[in-house]
């Protein structure tokens, strides 16, 4: 079962449709508005993600008469949206961006070429506590389609792709969503004090499209993928970069990472929890502006995102 987030843009206003964010479900080629049961659990991501410490959401779900229902038609996920059809917004609405990192193999032998610091990232690869920060709030998330940025004050900026775990308020994972953890290497790497600036700022979070539910995906087991469109001047549209991992290379399990984020922390509306990249391009690849990150994860979708020179 797959979960979004979507409104009607007010470029629409002859359709009559709804302005305010809503909950959907998808189903087959349509999106089903949940919001519109009128059941509190489905007003909003919050509401039912907390809803979800007592029930499980397959079990709120299977309470909603669908048919009833309005349903939009659905679009490809690697398309701009249509007119008529929901535009998606970020699987977020009040709930903190945290991330974990150095959680793959890849991932060390990346930040230890990277950095002047080289032994803080193989100490915390194999200690007992992993590496948790901070990433954004929920109002500077990206969706599907809206741009990811490259800092001003950075000449190496990279696409993270990564899994994220949708949590509820009890640290449960009830889902999973693709993430794009934009990153500016030389920042990080000239002093790790300096890895929030090289992590959380304007348009350096993407999420999306859909959150998949947890029941019946084993998230331990996940192909992903990483493709860098890019076209030069004159030239049609080329892959600029490419690259395949799985997250069953991850060093450590999805429950740990999640358990580490709820000890002594509260989170009443839930939280998102991005759990590392083992996708890391070469030493001499940046994004540029107008390129185009995908970030496939396999039982979730397609996550496509635009890059603009901030």
């Amino acid at each position: 079962m797959q979960l979004c987030r979507f409104y009607f843009p007010d470029e629409e206003p002859a359709l009559s449709l709804p302005k305010e964010p809503r909950l959907g479900q998808v189903v087959g080629g349509s999106v089903v508005d949940l919001t519109a049961s009128g059941q509190p659990a489905f007003a909003t991501l919050s509401a039912l993600l907390q809803a979800s410490v007592t029930t499980p959401i397959e079990a709120l779900l299977r309470e909603v008469n669908l048919a009833a229902l309005p349903a939009y038609a659905w679009r490809d996920l690697e398309r701009e949206p249509a007119p008529g059809t929901p535009h998606l917004l970020p699987p977020v609405d009040r709930q903190e961006v945290w991330a974990a990192g150095v959680t793959y193999a890849w991932s060390r032998e990346a930040r230890v070429r990277e950095a002047r610091s080289k032994d803080v990232y193989v100490r915390v690869y194999d200690a007992e506590r992993p590496e948790l920060f901070f990433k954004s709030t929920a109002e500077k998330v990206v969706g599907p389609h809206d741009w990811i940025g490259l800092r001003g004050d950075s000449h190496w900026n990279v696409p993270e792709p990564e899994l994220a775990l949708v949590l509820n308020p009890a640290m449960h994972i009830v889902g999973t969503t693709i993430a794009n953890d934009v990153s500016s290497r030389d920042i990080e790497g000239e002093n790790p004090l300096y890895l929030p600036q090289a992590k959380i700022y304007r348009h350096a979070c993407a999420l999306g499209p859909v959150i998949t539910l947890a029941e019946g995906l084993d998230p331990q087991h996940l192909a992903i993928r990483l493709t860098v469109r890019r076209a030069a001047a004159g030239q049609p549209e080329a892959v600029a970069f490419q690259g395949e991992t799985s997250t069953a290379k991850m060093h450590r399990s999805l429950d740990e990472l999640a358990g580490y984020l709820g000890r002594y922390n509260d989170f009443p509306d839930g939280a998102v929890l991005l759990t590392g990249t083992g996708i890391v391009p070469g030493d001499d690849f940046t994004l540029q502006d107008g390129d185009q990150v995908l970030i496939e994860i396999e039982g979730i979708g397609t996550l496509c995102n635009p890059v603009r020179q901030m």
